[in-house]
């Protein structure tokens, strides 16, 4: 056992032990940086058409490049010893446990929506996500999140894959609006 260190005045002092990476912040820091790279190339994947000067990958490039350089900001900011500080909002328990039915529901979500997407459509996958999500956070007029979330998807399908042309599928039930566009 090691003798305790005295101080200046004679009493013992706590030795000093290096500090400890937050172990949480490094790991977020280091899935965005991975996810920067994978956009990066992801986005290098698309095909661009000859002769186009501005083409589709200009927009996630440049996306991907700020998030590997916020990223890789964060990871040499968490090495030295910088840490995040905790939330001091008035409504955040900090000694919450993690709901993890409600984060089970969500991930189902998302899981059903990506199912569901090519077999009913965009729109209707859409809707069926933002109410289920509603429902699993609490809200007390489920059904009204269903509804809301088909008139924005609608909203959404229209100007991103009818006027924009995107390839958001339409489905078997709004295909008719499809050949509006």
């Amino acid at each position: 056992m090691a003798a305790p260190i005295l101080g200046a005045n004679g009493r013992a002092e706590a030795t000093r032990s290096a500090p400890r990476v937050p172990l949480g912040e490094l790991v977020f820091a280091l899935l965005m940086l991975a996810l920067g790279v994978l956009a990066l190339v992801g986005a290098l994947g698309i095909h661009v058409p000859v002769g186009v000067q501005v083409g589709p990958t200009v927009f996630p490039i440049a996306v991907s490049v700020l998030l590997i350089g916020a990223s890789a900001a964060v990871l040499v900011g968490v090495l030295r010893g910088r840490r995040g500080e905790p939330e001091e909002g008035e409504d955040i328990d900090p000694g919450a446990k993690t709901d993890w039915i409600t984060l089970a529901e969500l991930v189902g979500a998302v899981v059903v929506h990506l199912v569901l997407l090519e077999i009913i459509g965009w729109a209707p996958a859409a809707a069926l996500l933002f109410g289920i999500v509603a429902w699993a956070l609490g809200a007390k007029r489920w059904w009204l999140g269903f509804v809301i979330g088909l008139v924005v998807a609608l909203v959404v399908q229209i100007v991103f894959g009818g006027l924009l042309g995107l390839s958001l599928p339409w489905g078997p039930v709004f295909g008719w609006l499809g050949g509006m566009f």
